[in-house]
């Protein structure tokens, strides 16, 4: 499996803490700069982190030589994240020749408040 880094998740301050074939697992301890103006974790942390664990699941499957890109990812906010910690987990349900269809879970500090399904395509690397 290719050692990947990927500076732009490491700058919001996640870190990856799972990558297998087929599955990621990222995590992210909040800071105050995470949250929006009601001290909710703000939804676009929530997605970067959703969109970031469901790259990881995708590029995870493929050969040296190729990468991946996301084509489309939609996500159901449940219920508002509050907590010191976010997990996010993805798990490849299809992979073809040229996209990678995944679904992506978040967890706060347990409890499930995001759902997202992200379609990533397969490109070669330049």
């Amino acid at each position: 499996m290719k050692d990947i880094v990927f500076p732009f998740l490491e700058h919001t301050g996640a870190s990856l803490k799972n990558f297998s074939k087929g599955e990621a697992e990222v995590e992210l301890h909040v800071q105050p700069y995470h949250l929006q103006h009601q001290g909710f974790i703000h939804g676009g942390v929530i997605s970067t982190l959703m969109d970031n664990t469901g790259w990881y699941a995708a590029v995870s499957n493929l050969e040296d030589g190729f990468t991946a890109v996301t084509m489309e990812i939609k996500i159901n906010y449940l219920k508002p994240a509050l907590g010191k910690y976010l997990i996010a987990s993805a798990a490849i349900k299809r992979q073809g020749r040229t996209t990678s269809f995944v679904t992506i879970e978040l967890h706060d500090e347990g409890k499930l408040v995001a759902y997202a399904t992200g379609t990533y395509a397969i490109i070669k690397e330049d």
